[in-house]
């Protein structure tokens, strides 16, 4: 099951700009700061995800990566790795899933809802 920040029950999402779509090139994850937020944007085949950038196993960085096999984020510390489009863990040690969020694309900017 796929873990999603979602604003509460009868409230509109807050987008907030996260990063322009050129310096995310397709196979690649961008490191991005969000409302305090460590955020990871993946564009896996011209579709932009967000998620947490810290592993849910130890924390290590998921963001400034490249996508592995299709659709797979490989966390540094310890090679768990994660689905860029849902955050569901691929491989562990890690056993949860990564938390993802809400993204629009207006125009080239990338706007996530981080709650």
């Amino acid at each position: 099951m796929t873990e999603t920040t979602l604003p509460e029950a009868g409230t509109t999402p807050r987008f907030a700009a996260a990063a322009v779509l050129g310096d995310i090139p397709p196979g690649w994850v961008l490191r991005v700061r969000i409302g305090g937020r460590d955020v990871a944007l993946a564009n896996h085949a011209g579709t932009i995800h967000a998620f947490d950038n810290s592993c849910t196993h130890a924390g290590g960085p998921l963001g400034d990566n490249r996508i592995k096999d299709g659709c797979l984020v490989e966390c540094p510390w310890h090679n768990a790795m994660f689905d860029v489009r849902t955050g569901e863990v691929h491989s562990g040690p890690a056993r949860k899933p990564q938390p993802t969020y809400p993204v629009k694309v207006e125009g080239d900017t990338v706007f996530v809802a981080v709650g």
